[in-house]
């Protein structure tokens, strides 16, 4: 039995998202923007994507611009709205795809703040007030943290932004929590949203940016005027729609998928419990997604225990995805204070609605061998 708990880094697609993306390869081949009636079946088809990804954020499908993931619509919504001079906030424990362009605009003549975090992960509110200024134009924080799973409060940061500031707007990566968590955006006060189709069992290469309706982004892309001339190019109108279907799916089982998949964590966590030499990342269980579990095996390196476990059928990852070939330590781990020693056992576990509980108890007896090897003697 093939064990999958890498979920965070991509998920498998449902069977019904390849045979819609094999449809529309098939048989809306046309392209979008031309005026025959091939190209307005596939614009109908683009459309219909759009509104069935509107409708899951309560919102218009003219905010809803096409990317091709999460990476970009980070990249796009940060630069097609920081100017030169601005001030930026965000955390120190962002994705790379934020914190990289933070840095790259700081280089451009932005001020960036860099928020703490306290030892699971969260923001001080208190910090994130004391931060907003006059010449802040954006505050981008992460939903879920994909490292951890830790759950930012986004409502009470929205409606700290708003008090405080008429002119800040808020950017909210959701690739880690669109379509598993509830995201509520007017109530929330999220000006802009990135989300990611391949993290819910969609296609890779797809993505959305939520643009507020009044705001007016830099283009990321120029060039033909695709996506309301924000990001030229052909439409990959399978992968999108594809993300329609899996979105159509998830939507309506999410609230059953975040039971089943608590479930599955407590029971990994129960499982767990009489092990030594282990140290759970996240000892509030509320406070993070249940979809992430992050666990340090003390005097373990994590490598070393990631393939020990893949030679048991049991996938895993010591980390981020997007960062699993750097050789620096986990900048997110050492913000919430762990030690060297800690990070370097680091393990990730994420979830999905497909995992099962023997496939919890295969992984438990794969751990318990694989740790019982390197800690002999």
């Amino acid at each position: 039995m093939e064990v999958y708990f890498d979920n965070s880094a991509t998920t498998k697609p449902y069977d019904e998202v390849i045979d819609t993306m094999a449809e529309i390869m098939r048989n809306y081949y046309g392209n979008p923007s031309s005026a025959h009636s091939l190209g307005l079946m596939a614009e109908k088809k683009l459309n219909e994507a759009r509104e069935a990804i509107a409708k899951t954020l309560n919102v218009s499908a003219s905010e809803i611009v096409f990317t091709s993931g999460g990476s970009e619509s980070n990249n796009f919504l940060l630069t097609g709205f920081v100017k030169e001079g601005a001030h930026v906030i965000t955390t120190k424990t962002e994705h790379p795809s934020v914190l990289n362009t933070c840095m790259e605009m700081e280089g451009r003549g932005v001020e960036v703040t860099y928020l703490n975090v306290d030892n699971e992960g969260k923001i001080d509110l208190n910090e994130l007030e004391k931060s907003i200024n006059k010449n802040t134009q954006l505050v981008s924080i992460m939903h879920v943290n994909n490292e951890t799973g830790i759950i930012q409060d986004i409502e009470a940061i929205g409606k700290l932004i708003k008090e405080k500031s008429s002119r800040a707007k808020f950017h909210v990566d959701a690739v880690q929590s669109y379509g598993k968590l509830n995201i509520n955006i007017q109530s929330s006060g999220i000006d802009l949203l990135s989300a990611s189709a391949h993290k819910i069992h969609g296609p890779r290469g797809a993505g959305i940016a939520y643009i507020r309706k009044g705001l007016t982004p830099k283009p990321l892309i120029y060039g033909g005027g695709q996506e309301k001339r924000l990001r030229s190019g052909t439409e990959n109108l399978a992968a999108y729609a594809g993300f329609a279907k899996a979105v159509e799916i998830i939507y309506k089982n999410r609230e059953k998928n975040f039971e089943h998949v608590l479930n599955i964590k407590k029971h990994f966590l129960n499982s767990i419990a009489s092990m030594k030499g282990i140290k759970i990342n996240g000892q509030h269980i509320n406070d993070f997604s249940p979809y992430i579990l992050s666990i340090s095996f003390i005097g373990v390196r994590g490598e070393v225990l990631l393939h020990m476990l893949e030679a048991e059928s049991v996938f895993v990852s010591t980390g981020s995805a997007c960062a699993a070939r750097d050789t620096k330590d986990s900048y997110v781990l050492k913000a919430i204070g762990l030690k060297n020693e800690e990070i370097k056992g680091t393990i990730r576990f994420s979830f999905s609605e497909f995992n099962t509980f023997s496939e919890v108890d295969k992984a438990i007896n794969a751990l318990s061998k694989c740790l019982k090897f390197l800690r002999r003697g």
